[in-house]
């Protein structure tokens, strides 16, 4: 029974037949009602199941908008199936099996309604029907918000979903949906979801926002076009199509997406067109399997949030940025798979703190007249089968501009680096790659790095201002043709000066190997690349053995070496040895000798033939781990290469594994390491060094690190006799002597020192050392004719402190 009343105003073709009439259920106006009547329902409420199926005017009271509330106990609350207009009503369900307003085979308008309900769906549009929605407010805490399908369609302007259990707005084939500044809030599942096989929505200005879920999906053939809308603050996707859904995006905007921005698939095509696409925790755009494409232009993709690629394309893929700009992420754009391809064209790619493009797993790339700027890598080709173009691009202020590696081979012209950090270009691994007319200007490193062999070609190539080097080559150098550079020699000719040097300003020969300048970093400074001298074993054990303390390390030492002894003898009877893992790992506080035995015993595998050089390489984190992805790879890749005939080691090695790993780039040292120390067993030492509980921490972190050592050597903290033994082998050999009273001024001394964490050992000893002889260069000064023994005697008084 209705708790209010409804007043009708029948109408007809003349005036005189104009009535109205006051029911006392709307069941019972609409029995009595003609097409044309106005039914205005009075407040209250009205316990019914409405069905209008005339083309009538229903509206609540125009005083308090909402007051007659529709609301049976089950069943459809409102049933349209006339051209009626209805405004002004609240509807309530309670009915999940069945939606709160049904709308079929009819063309009513619809206005101001507010749809509070637990339903299958608040408004549902079907059978054919199209009506015209407007300023109307749904919420329905159980299922969907909108739902069209089953051939239906119509208009919804200014409407507003606040809540849905399910979609917020559903449309399934065939169905098609025109959305004008509508909102979606508060959907699970998806905002805005469209599926099925001629199945089309076209929204402008609509705003989907806080879906658990995608904000908006597109499925099995369905098209939409959005334009000026907004999808932002999902707890999936922003956008996700697969099944060869069609959309297009123009004047729109994804942002906070804590997933993909856009994700497609299964041959799903999508169009960009001046949108923006900010805040994303994966991919900006994501683009899978054959036959998916994305066209993008004068888009911006930025500020990501997680640590992935800004767009990545995979599977057979194809993505077109043109005129795009793609900024503040970690990677912008990687391509992976064969038969996928990325075309750039005039675009801006900056402020990348990896690559810029990678291309890899035999995809393509074609980039044309594009910007980077401060980036990384710009372009890195990294395996075989990859490769593209990379035309008329400047890259500036890049880590590395280009990287060719693992025999991909792309062709690169008219391309201008500009101040990069580290090389220009850089082939290694067996890349190859033609470079036509390209130009490095200054790097602080090289201009073009090719190693390993790489049979690159460099036509028509210029350097300038290049601080390590404008060509640096290694022993089977790529193909120069008139190629230029500033520097004193030509471009691939050896340091050395040959006797007859070929012209500065043209080669077109197979250029020769050229070394970097030894000063130009500390890592390659000449002490660590020149072989040892070659001394015979007794001797450098002799030496060894000389070093104050270290009982226990040249125990250890001595054990190894005897068992590499031992075991040459044997393969030399030809009897089988004992597999000895040469690599070790040193524990210990700082100034405790590591990096002396360390040297030692490079020269000790030398003089027994184990290694060609014997030489030390000495190298930290800073020395291995770069800025961006892949840079690691390359500096680690390098050191390995210096140190090859004698000993890599690594100071403070579990640096490279901190606990709050994060996006920390040390794994990629250790995985490279790793893997070089496999791939070359028998040219390099590799000693890891540091403190003993945090090399205990990093082996454990790293079984595949650990397995690669034979034993671990750990060097003990000096006692304050060997610290005193230190001081005077030190004034030895400075020609300085301990007074009277000295020595057990110093063993006090030493006593006395805390031995914490940060005790330096034998450094503590020599910079007490060089404290007394400053101490006592301040004494004797001030003696008008001091004597032989004043000017070589250390007393008490030149301790620091006394």
């Amino acid at each position: 029974m209705a708790e209010g009343s409804v007043q009708v105003t029948h109408t007809g073709t003349s005036r005189w037949r104009r009535r109205t009439a006051v029911y006392g259920t709307v069941t019972e106006a609409l029995a009595a009602a003609a097409d044309g009547d106005i039914l205005v329902l009075g407040p209250g409420t009205y316990r019914e199941n409405l069905v209008i199926e005339q083309s009538v005017t229903v509206r609540g009271p125009e005083e308090k908008e909402g007051s007659a509330r529709i609301a049976p106990a089950d069943g459809v609350p409102l049933t349209v199936r006339g051209s009626a207009i209805v405004q002004r009503l609240r509807i309530e369900g309670q009915d999940i099996a069945a939606p709160a307003v049904l709308i079929e085979n009819s063309t009513p308008e619809l206005a101001e309604l507010l749809v509070r309900t637990s339903s299958a769906s608040g408004i549902e549009v079907r059978g054919g029907a199209r009506p015209t929605v407007r300023r109307c407010a749904v919420s329905n805490a159980t299922g969907t918000g909108i739902s069209v399908l089953d051939s239906a369609g119509g208009l919804f302007e200014e409407c507003e979903i606040t809540e849905s259990g399910q979609t917020g707005i559903s449309v399934r084939g065939p169905a098609h949906l025109r959305l004008e500044r509508c909102r979606v809030r508060r959907g699970q599942g998806a905002g805005l979801a469209v599926v099925g096989a001629d199945s089309a929505v076209d929204a402008v200005d609509c705003d989907i926002h806080d879906i658990k879920g995608a904000g908006v999906r597109l499925a099995e053939r369905a098209t939409a076009h959005l334009t000026d809308c907004r999808v932002s603050a999902t707890t999936g996707d922003g956008v996700t199509l697969e099944s060869e859904a069609v959309l297009t995006l123009t004047d729109s905007e994804i942002h906070d997406i804590p997933e993909n921005a856009l994700d497609l698939r299964s041959r799903s095509v999508l169009t960009l067109v001046r949108s923006t696409v900010r805040r994303f925790g994966r991919n900006g755009v994501s683009v899978w399997d054959p036959g998916t494409h994305v066209d993008a232009h004068h888009t911006r993709i930025h500020e990501s949030t997680g640590d992935y690629p800004a767009v990545w394309v995979s599977d057979g893929a194809t993505t077109v940025l043109e005129s795009c700009t793609v900024d503040h992420v970690p990677d912008a754009l990687f391509v992976l798979d064969a038969g996928s391809r990325a075309d750039v064209v005039d675009s801006e790619i900056e402020h990348v703190r990896g690559s810029a493009i990678s291309v890899s797993d035999g995809a393509t790339a074609r980039v044309d007249a594009t910007r980077m700027h401060r980036v990384g890598t710009g372009a890195w080709f990294r395996d075989r089968g990859s490769g593209g173009t990379v035309t008329g691009c400047t890259i500036d202020q890049a880590t590395t501009g280009v990287i060719v590696s693992k025999d991909a081979d792309p062709a690169v012209e008219d391309c201008v680096i500009t101040a990069p950090a580290e090389a220009g270009f850089y082939v290694s691994a067996r890349g190859k790659g033609t470079f036509t007319r390209c130009r490095v200007t200054g790097s602080r490193g090289y201009g073009f790095h090719i190693i390993d062999g790489c049979r690159s070609e460099l036509i028509r190539c210029r350097t300038e201002r290049c601080a390590r080097g404008g060509y640096v080559f290694s022993e089977k150098s790529p193909v120069l043709t008139d190629c230029h550079s500033d520097e004193a020699v030509a471009p691939g000719e050896s340091v050395t000066p040959e006797p007859v040097a070929p012209p500065v300003t043209q080669v077109k020969a197979t250029a020769k190997a050229k070394q970097p300048p030894a000063a130009a970093d500390p890592a390659t400074a000449a002490p660590a690349e020149e072989p040892a001298a070659s001394r015979p074993s007794d001797e450098v054990l002799a030496e060894l053995e000389s070093l104050v303390g270290l009982d226990s390390v040249k125990q250890e030492v001595k054990a190894l070496i005897d068992m590499i002894e031992v075991g040459r003898r044997r393969q030399a009877a030809g009897l089988k040895a004992a597999s000895v893992r040469r690599h070790l790992v040193f524990t210990g506080s700082p100034g405790t000798g590591k990096t002396t035995v360390a040297r030692l015993y490079g020269e000790i595998l030398h003089s027994l033939g184990v290694l060609e050089r014997g030489h030390l390489v000495e190298v930290s984190r800073v020395d291995l781990v770069g800025e961006h992805i892949g840079s690691t790879a390359i500096r680690t890749q390098e050191a390995f290469d210096r140190s090859r005939g004698g000993v890599l080691f690594i100071d403070e090695a579990y640096a490279l594994s901190p606990e709050d790993a994060g996006r920390d780039f040390g794994k990629e040292a250790i995985d490279t390491l790793v893997k070089l120390m496999e791939d070359h067993r028998e040219a390099v030492v590799v000693i890891v060094a540091g403190y003993t509980a945090e090399m205990e921490r990093f082996l454990a972190v790293n079984p595949g690190v650990a397995s690669r050592f034979s034993r671990t050597i750990t060097f003990g903290d000096y006692n304050a006799e060997e610290l005193l033994s230190i001081v005077r082998q030190q004034a030895g050999d400075q020609e300085y002597a301990l007074g009277e009273g000295a020595e057990e001024a110093l063993l006090k001394h030493f006593t006395d020192l805390p031995k914490g964490p940060t005790f330096g050992n034998g450094r503590t000893a020599r910079q007490t050392f060089e404290a007394m002889v400053e101490r006592h260069a301040g004494r004797v000064a001030q003696l008008s004719d001091p004597s032989t023994e004043d000017l070589t005697l250390l007393y008490p008084e030149d301790l620091p402190g006394h």
